[in-house]
């Protein structure tokens, strides 16, 4: 499934998740890159990467860089017999040691074998078996963003925010996304043991689940015999603003002016999608989010809305958040609130504002840089990524409500458009 997505209406689009995310959904769940087109050069000889390159810092001296390099051609065993590592291959870890430099758990180089698997995903040339999970990194460590609705995962008992420490017998310390959604997916019907932590938990805690095809679910309504209007909505998919229409319409046609937007454990998807759904409920015009790239590069990008008219005076609207709402469930959240038109009900969002541009680096074989080139500010200008969103009413759910079937957010968002309180 499509999650990326791509600034120039592209193959991708720029993101949402977490996420990046991924193929842990048994297909693939994109969240936010965009393809970048660039001409790569021939691939350089290590004795060609001088200070006097086109694009190389002239001030950096590289001298301890070839002092390491000499050291370990050296020196260096490898600790099993059968494994050889050559120059090219030093190259290739040594760009990933550059992108890692940044901090940034979404800026990432892809050596050939993975980017060509990177590209089978997203293309949706293979379909593995998924446990249906969208994953991220928080404070520098694998997290479950969210668990999917009727997933194994969920089913299994994951809970967002959850912090993976292993995956079978690895540890995650250091571990890219890319990397351990590769370590998840497998073949339908084989399991995966996955170590957590959880807050409340003495010790972590091993689950094993196993993996299967996964139906990502997109939308549902609800009318309730309050007459509360409720709309869940799980991802900002390729065809979600025409599903996001019919339940809209399905809204209006109800006569209700009680109206709940439940995008809890939504991690996202298309931008255009979170734009197309803003516009529903805001004037022409009306600024959705901005874009904002490296200074000196361009403008900051605005997107507005184009202006649906639903609604209207008399409409109580409540959108409810948690952790696992990221990317574009924050960009419509954040617009919605700030324009005054909803109330933000449950828990601060995850933070995922930024947005990634896939770059071609090598032509013979095939290497890729995914590089975050922009991030996503609200209409007053704050940071989704810094910041996260932080709710108007803020209620908790606890792990026994979940247990009880118990929904104190929903709860407290049917009061609110009912009340007004």
């Amino acid at each position: 499934m499509k999650n990326f997505i791509d600034k120039h209406k592209g193959l991708f689009k720029k993101l949402s998740m977490v996420l990046i995310s991924l193929v842990l959904l048994g297909g693939v769940f994109f969240t936010g890159v965009q393809v970048g087109v660039s001409n790569a050069p021939a691939i350089l000889k290590i004795t060609e990467l001088t200070n006097k390159d086109t694009g190389s810092p002239g001030t950096v001296d590289f001298s301890p860089f070839w002092q390491a390099w000499k050291v370990l051609n050296e020196k260096y065993v490898a600790t099993k017999v059968h494994k050889t590592v050559d120059d090219q291959d030093k190259v290739w870890g040594a760009i990933q040691g550059l992108a890692s430099s940044l901090g940034d758990p979404y800026t990432t180089f892809f050596p050939p074998e993975e980017n060509k698997s990177f590209n089978e995903q997203i293309a949706g040339k293979v379909n593995f078996g998924g446990i249906g999970m969208e994953i991220g990194i928080r404070d520098g460590v694998i997290t479950v963003i969210s668990p999917l609705k009727g997933s194994p995962s969920e089913k299994a008992g994951f809970h967002i925010g959850d912090k993976i420490v292993k995956i079978e017998a690895t540890s995650t310390q250091s571990m890219k996304v890319e990397e351990a959604v590769s370590w998840i997916r497998g073949p339908k019907g084989t399991s995966v043991k996955i170590t957590i932590f959880r807050e409340g938990l003495k010790e972590p805690k091993v689950i094993s689940v196993v993996r299967d095809t996964i139906v990502v679910p997109v939308i549902n309504t609800e009318i309730r015999a309050d007459g509360v209007f409720v709309i869940r909505l799980y991802s900002f998919s390729e065809n979600s603003p025409e599903l996001f229409q019919n339940a809209v319409r399905e809204f209006v046609n109800s006569g209700s002016d009680k109206l709940v937007l439940d995008l809890r454990g939504n991690p996202g998807g298309y931008l255009e999608a979170a734009v197309d759904m803003a516009s529903w409920f805001l004037p022409s015009g009306k600024l959705i989010v901005q874009e904002e790239f490296k200074k000196g590069d361009s403008d900051t990008k605005k997107y507005t809305s184009s202006g649906r008219g639903v609604a209207g005076n008399g409409l109580r609207f409540a959108i409810l958040i948690n952790g696992g709402s990221a990317s574009a469930s924050e960009i419509i959240s954040g617009a919605l609130s700030e324009h005054g038109v909803a109330k933000l009900v449950g828990e601060k969002s995850y933070g995922k504002g930024s947005v990634q541009e896939l770059v071609q680096i090598t032509d013979n074989p095939k290497t890729s840089l995914k590089v975050t080139v922009a991030r996503w500010l609200t209409p007053k200008g704050h940071s989704i990524s810094e910041e996260g969103l932080k709710p108007d009413i803020e209620v908790k759910m606890t792990a026994e409500d979940a247990a009880t079937g118990k929904d104190p957010q929903l709860d407290r968002a049917v009061e609110y458009v009912k009340t007004g309180k």
